[in-house]
């Protein structure tokens, strides 16, 4: 399975982590993880996590937007990488998903 890492961070108080792929139910995963002392003392526990899945459906928009053949996953992967990285990428990516009507489900934990 290939995965694009869009955010990494590791500190002596805190650990981020973000990355982008397809899962094994072919839906485009980004999946976020945050854990250590800083984030404990921001969310009341050590670790937080939090997701954006992404039928394969609606993934077909993210081809035409980023001009890229229909089922190159891995140019896709790596169009996504250029445009989304850095610790601000959950928020952008999902807003720009807003801004082009891609429909996606959400999940955070904490």
């Amino acid at each position: 399975m290939e995965k694009v890492t869009l955010f990494y961070l590791e500190k002596p108080d805190i650990k981020i982590s973000m990355e982008l792929y397809f899962n094994e139910n072919d839906q485009l995963y980004f999946d976020g993880y945050d854990i250590g002392k800083s984030v404990k003392e921001i969310w009341g526990d050590s670790d937080y996590e939090y997701c954006y899945s992404i039928e394969l459906e609606e993934v077909a928009k993210f081809y035409e937007i980023f001009n890229l053949e229909q089922g190159d996953r891995s140019g896709l992967l790596q169009a996504l990488k250029l445009q989304f990285s850095g610790n601000k990428a959950y928020s952008l990516f999902g807003e720009f998903m807003d801004a082009e009507n891609i429909k996606y489900d959400r999940f955070s934990w904490a």
